[in-house]
């Protein structure tokens, strides 16, 4: 296990076979939810990518929004556990923390909702860049920081009550300002991010809870405590999250941020920044100009 690790990669892949073998319709809607908005990212990109990967994408949705989308001519998947290798496309078993991808062997590569649990993702973005061949494009999606606010506050509120103190049960989530510097310190050209942040609304903490752990989003944390947790814990912190989030008929809410990464291999045809020194009018002369057409004529 790597120094500083922060997840239980293992545990991350039960979670998620057990997951699959319980799975039904409807669960994956925050998978569903991303692979659709691949699609539409990718829609007004005018180019076509002759190799593509979906890296990790758990289900395939990832695969089939890039075949839906027109623009690729070959979809290849890699998943660490061959239970999720199912359907049409060639797969290659490998984890996404070690790609077995060679320098620039794939012309797109997407991530969606997998590389907020690597426990080196600077050295995962680093790979993903080195896999690209120049120009070609990276898009990704991972959980930002807000995702699950609510839960992680409820929580540690009645851990601290009851306890005294608190150990970690929702995983941090990196901020939108950190995966941009990520992008960059792995090479990347023309770096974009955003995000995008929605609610959806439980009867209770109990039914947040099952969602999740129908997604394989249970406690993967190594930091996590090992001791058993008592059924008066969670009802008290069911009682704290009805407390502080819950709408005016009863109903609770629970955020879900999604931080979107672009970034392209660099290449000697895309658009690069003006070296300093190199415009042709100073900023003291467009300001100069500025106050001049501002000043009201003498002779009107």
């Amino acid at each position: 296990m790597q120094e500083n690790a922060l997840f239980d990669r293992k545990l991350i892949q039960l979670h998620r076979r057990r997951a699959l073998a319980k799975f039904a319709p409807g669960t994956d809607f925050l998978l569903a939810r991303a692979a659709d908005d691949l699609e539409d990212r990718l829609a007004p990109v005018e180019r076509r990518f002759p190799i593509a990967v979906d890296l990790g994408g758990h289900t395939g949705l990832g695969a089939q929004a890039i075949a839906r989308s027109g623009k690729a001519d070959e979809i290849i998947r890699i998943e660490q556990d061959r239970a999720f290798l199912r359907g049409p496309f060639p797969a290659i078993v490998a984890d996404d923390e070690a790609l077995p991808l060679g320098a620039a062997s794939a012309d797109l590569i997407v991530s969606l909702l997998s590389l907020q649990l690597t426990n080196d993702t600077p050295g995962a973005f680093f790979q993903i860049r080195h896999a690209l061949k120049p120009d070609g494009l990276f898009l990704g999606a991972m959980a930002g920081g807000g995702t699950l606010g609510e839960l992680r506050e409820s929580l540690l509120a009645a851990e601290v009550e009851q306890a005294g103190g608190a150990s970690p049960r929702v995983a941090p989530f990196a901020d939108v300002r950190d995966v941009g510097s990520l992008l960059q310190r792995a090479g990347f050209a023309l770096p974009v991010t955003d995000v995008e942040s929605f609610t959806v609304r439980y009867d209770n903490m109990f039914a947040l809870i099952a969602d999740l752990r129908a997604m394989g989003m249970q406690n993967s944390l190594l930091g996590r405590s090992r001791k058993p947790v008592s059924q008066r814990f969670f009802l008290r912190a069911a009682d704290i999250y009805a407390e502080r989030f819950s709408d005016p008929d009863g109903r609770i809410r629970a955020t879900f941020s999604i931080v979107w990464m672009s970034g392209w291999a660099p290449h000697a045809s895309q658009q690069k920044p003006l070296k300093p020194g190199s415009a042709k009018a100073s900023l003291a002369a467009a300001l100069e100009e500025a106050e001049k057409s501002e000043k009201p004529d003498e002779n009107t």
